[in-house]
């Protein structure tokens, strides 16, 4: 059965139904907490609980933590922007970590910022050490991944295309919104990540919507043994997987003549609606159809710097 870990500003707790135990630990990192698991396991099982209604959920990932994440993973994306599935490499890029803040928390566009995107993804929570040159397989892979969260990988995509990487354009402070909840699953229920399904509203509008299997390129364990390679992760660290068809961002026209300019995206996305704007309302949630394994819904409002 999932355990779910909410996080506030002095304590951390288990979610039960609409209630939630503080659990018994002076552990003020993701990392410090998932190596007390005795003490979620007591909350788990506590009764002297209080309304989840009465808590301000923080991001249940803390910071410092490294932030790694997969670039077009689902197939549905990767058409919508013009390109192969068949011919897509496994690809990462990095976050800054102080890109994350909390599930209710705005989203906070910078002055210079034009063409504010979203992303709605799975987060993978790593929860103990994986050294470069760590062996990753499908049986162990509840090893190194202990828990998923909800993930919004909110994108500049004028600074994007200006500058040709992911790197500032992904980093922002609140470009990364995570949570409400640290979801603990076990390997069985790890095992049904492909039924996750991923959606991502604003002000009401459904924007994305998919489920894992059958549009997701590479899956969490071949994600691992890929970073493994190079990228050394330890518990509290955060992978995101990726984000399906929906984003704002449009699939960019055939040139006439030579390659796109920044002019020319800028101007082709110009009149595009579908960016973000100041107090909209972004709403993401991940859950399996049958509501067995629910990551939880987080809602932010956009402001403008």
């Amino acid at each position: 059965m999932t355990v779910s870990i909410l996080r506030t500003a002095d304590a951390w707790w288990v979610q039960t139904a609409s209630r939630a135990a503080r659990i018994a630990t002076d552990a003020t990192t993701t990392r410090e907490l998932l190596a007390n698991r005795g003490a979620i396991d007591d909350a788990a099982g506590s009764t002297d609980t209080v309304p989840v209604s009465g808590l301000k959920p923080l991001s249940p990932v803390t910071v410092p933590c490294r932030v790694v994440a997969q670039a077009v993973n689902y197939a549905s994306h990767v058409r919508d922007v013009g390109r192969d599935p068949a011919k897509t490499q496994l690809t990462f890029f990095r976050k800054a970590g102080g890109s994350i803040t909390g599930p209710f928390d705005a989203i906070v566009k910078p002055e210079h910022v034009q063409l504010l995107d979203y992303e709605v993804e799975i987060g993978l929570v790593i929860g103990r050490e994986l050294p470069v040159g760590t062996e990753v397989t499908e049986a162990d892979l509840a090893e190194f991944v202990c828990g998923l969260v909800v993930t919004n990988d909110v994108s500049a995509r004028d600074v994007q295309q200006a500058k040709g990487q992911y790197y500032e354009a992904k980093s922002y402070p609140t470009f990364t919104p995570v949570g409400p909840a640290l979801v603990l699953l076990d390997a069985d229920e790890l095992d049904r990540f492909g039924e996750l399904r991923v959606k991502l509203s604003v002000n009401g509008e459904e924007r994305q919507n998919s489920v894992v299997k059958g549009d997701m390129i590479f899956p969490p364990v071949e994600a691992l043994q890929a970073l493994s390679r190079f990228q050394r992760l330890d518990a509290g660290d955060l992978v995101l997987t990726g984000t399906p068809v929906g984003t704002a961002v449009r699939k960019p026209k055939a040139a006439s003549a030579g390659p796109p300019t920044l002019e020319g995206f800028l101007a082709s996305q110009a009149q595009n609606p579908l960016y973000l704007h100041d107090g909209d309302v972004v709403e993401a949630a991940v859950a399996t159809d049958d509501g067995t394994i629910n990551l939880g819904t987080q809602r932010n409002v956009v402001r403008y710097a």
